[in-house]
């Protein structure tokens, strides 16, 4: 689809896709409108990314003074107040919002706060209560991001069976919580409570923990969880998950098995946000006709249909708060006819920040693949944290390191280099010039970059 460079752009959603396709379009000379029906920084700031890590690094000095407990090195108790915590969150989210306004303000874009109703040729349709408004445009980015799914009988109610915004909004830890889903979210909340001191529960229907990894950071994501006295079961299938008469949350397994707790949490993926009428007669196409997939289908330039964008979550290609990111300043350039060809941004990192962490980037390893790797064991940051289950593995193609992953201590933070290291192809030579610092968790990286390769069984 190709086009004359746009002048007017209208973007609807104001998370990471949003939020930066808008600021690109204004540096681009384009005249920027925003419509976002609810708070700006979307999933992401809101509910998701954000409030996620503020819990999980307010309450890790749990697992610190427990580790070196175990080590014999410390004793005494740390007891986490969630109720301040909450407040603080509050004021950090708060805080981001009022800077994204202005920065938003200094970039020259218009900000309209209503839901996108419709579109119609070069017409998107808003509306907020009974004030309504047509704002034409030459280019419209979608960044609609994406609702979390739900399966009947696997459904929030609102009573004790939730979402993930309620359960992030808690000022009290649960005695008990069940979690349906061992993706990012259900692993890294499940942490933060087991810290807090709640028993808790994860099922998942897929045969391991962490499915969409590689099989063997899922048995260490298991070994890791069990030893923290998580009940964590894999290829465990829901029959139903209610709020029973006396207000608990009653979990029945397929076999019959019933788990009570006090508050369920529902974390299974993620579906596309709602059709918007008027987008498929305008040319859009769907990735799957189901409305709880329904995915808007995008070309090679993030276009589905000619000057219309979809960016982020709504497309279903990679959802992650990064990847939006990395999607909104392609299309907003791309209409202002400063990216002429299509859309490639190489490798997506991606990052799980519970316990333990992974990191991933590029190809996970197959049967027959060569792969280098090291262990956790000998790195002395994570002995001196007493923390080293875990390793580091390499993914080599013709010679060139196609896929990295890391699970332990830190991994997270591994990205940035493991994402350059795989954008770029490096050979062997080329990571062995690299002088890594010591002593680092980067060294378990280095240790896997250059030990012997051999093919996976």
């Amino acid at each position: 689809m190709t086009a004359s460079p746009a002048k007017r752009l209208v973007v609807v959603g104001a998370g990471p896709g949003g939020y930066e396709a808008a600021l690109a379009g204004a540096a681009a000379g384009l005249a920027v409108t925003l419509v976002e029906r609810g708070k700006l920084g979307g999933t992401c700031l809101n509910w998701g990314c954000i409030p996620t890590k503020h819990l999980l690094a307010t309450t890790l000095a749990v697992d610190a003074l427990e580790a070196q407990a175990k080590q014999k090195l410390a004793t005494g108790t740390v007891t986490p107040d969630l109720a301040a915590i909450q407040a603080k969150k509050k004021k950090l989210i708060a805080a981001t919002h009022s800077a994204m306004a202005k920065t938003l303000e200094k970039a020259g874009i218009r900000l309209v706060a209503a839901n996108l109703a419709s579109v119609s040729p070069g017409v998107a349709h808003v509306a907020a209560g009974a004030q309504t408004e047509d704002i034409p445009f030459d280019a419209l980015i979608l960044a609609l991001g994406s609702r979390a799914a739900s399966f009947p009988g696997v459904k929030p109610d609102g009573k004790a069976v939730l979402g993930v915004a309620p359960v992030l909004d808690f000022t009290e830890a649960p005695a008990s919580l069940v979690i349906v889903g061992a993706g990012a979210i259900g692993l890294e909340i499940s942490e933060v409570y087991r810290r807090l001191g709640t028993k808790v529960t994860v099922v998942d229907a897929a045969p391991r923990l962490a499915p969409a990894e590689d099989p063997d950071v899922s048995k260490v994501v298991a070994q890791v969880m069990r030893k923290r006295g998580i009940d964590a079961r894999a290829g465990v299938k829901v029959a139903s998950l209610v709020t029973d008469e006396d207000g608990k949350a009653r979990l029945t397994l397929d076999g019959g098995e019933v788990i009570v707790a006090d508050k369920a949490l529902v974390a299974i993926g993620r579906f596309a946000a709602t059709m918007v009428p008027g987008l498929a007669e305008l040319g859009a196409a769907f990735a799957n006709p189901s409305p709880n997939r329904a995915w808007i289908a995008t070309d090679e330039t993030l276009q589905t249909a000619p000057g219309v964008y979809a960016v982020g979550d709504c497309n279903g290609r990679t959802l992650l708060a990064h990847a939006a990111a990395s999607q909104g300043v392609y299309a907003a350039r791309h209409a202002a006819g400063l990216e002429p060809g299509p859309y490639a941004p190489g490798p997506i990192p991606g990052c799980y920040y519970g316990a333990p962490e992974i990191m991933r980037v590029g190809a996970i390893a197959a049967p027959g693949d060569l792969v280098s790797e090291a262990a956790f064991v000998a790195n002395p940051i994570a002995q001196a944290h007493a923390d080293t289950a875990g390793f580091a593995r390499a993914v080599w193609k013709d010679g060139k390191v196609a896929g990295l992953t890391a699970v332990g201590h830190g991994a997270s933070a591994m990205g940035s280099l493991a994402t350059v290291i795989v954008a770029e192809g490096w050979t062997r030579e080329r990571c062995e010039a690299l002088v890594f610092p010591h002593p680092g968790l980067d060294e378990t990286l280095r240790a896997a970059l250059l030990a012997e390769a051999k093919p996976k069984a």
